[in-house]
């Protein structure tokens, strides 16, 4: 698929598998893996390197987030990690990460009929996408917003320095109600594709948080992509 890509295009539009909800839990299994969220038009050479959080993490690690260091996931309440109360549903409209300088609309995704999650068209890479048949950004549970790193068309897009962020971080998530709510950073860490932590992102949970996914790692030419996934894992605080 060349220009003409919609927004209803297989997660990350490259070559590899696509997202696939799974059961009532909203599971998706192998969420990008071999999936990279960049343009799909043919490169003469490889894209610039997006910034990369420390480290990368091995599958390992992400089994069990119960063991998995100071992973967020674990069974703990709302007010022993320093959240806010949980909020109704409503949608996301823009979100906000000042230390990247990212100001982006938010779109909102479902899936396709095949089961995969919608993307942003990368005519729209400067914009971020909500799944929807999820929770939504403030309600308790993991709101996930996915984005393109970069487009062949449009050179770096809306999550191009996500992996830069660090913990402490804010995110801002405007919503449709006219309410905003502010995320801090716990977490962020790279995944190798083949390893997607589908459960720590889209799992359930008891408390409002926050999952922001892109594409990083070294872009494979051959195989038209990016290696990792790129997450960052934030909790509710205002």
């Amino acid at each position: 698929m060349g220009s003409s890509d919609r927004t209803t295009t297989r997660a990350g539009g490259r070559h590899g598998r696509p997202w696939r909800a799974a059961g009532t839990a909203v599971v998706v299994a192998l969420a990008m893996a071999g999936a990279g969220m960049v343009g799909l038009s043919l490169r003469t050479e490889p894209p610039p390197r997006p910034p990369q959080p420390i480290g990368r993490t091995a599958l390992m690690e992400q089994a069990d987030p119960d063991t998995a260091g100071h992973l967020p996931g674990g069974r703990t309440t709302a007010r022993e990690r320093g959240m806010a109360p949980a909020l109704p549903r409503s949608a996301p409209t823009a979100i906000s990460i000042p230390r990247i300088g990212v100001e982006a609309d938010v779109m909102t995704l479902g899936t396709n009929p095949d089961g995969t999650v919608q993307v942003p068209s990368l005519e729209q890479a400067h914009r971020a996408g909500w799944y929807s048949p999820g929770v939504s950004p403030g309600e308790a549970g993991n709101a996930v917003i996915v984005g393109h790193v970069d487009s062949a068309k449009l050179g770096p897009a809306v999550f191009f320095s996500l992996g830069s962020l660090t913990k402490g971080d804010t995110i801002t998530v405007s919503r449709a109600d006219g309410t905003r709510a502010t995320f801090t950073v716990d977490e962020v860490r790279a995944y190798p594709k083949d390893a997607f932590p589908s459960e720590l992102v889209y799992g359930p949970s008891d408390v409002p948080a926050l999952r922001v996914v892109t594409c990083g790692g070294v872009y494979d030419q051959a195989a038209a992509g990016y290696t990792d996934n790129v997450i960052v894992f934030a909790r509710m605080t205002s």
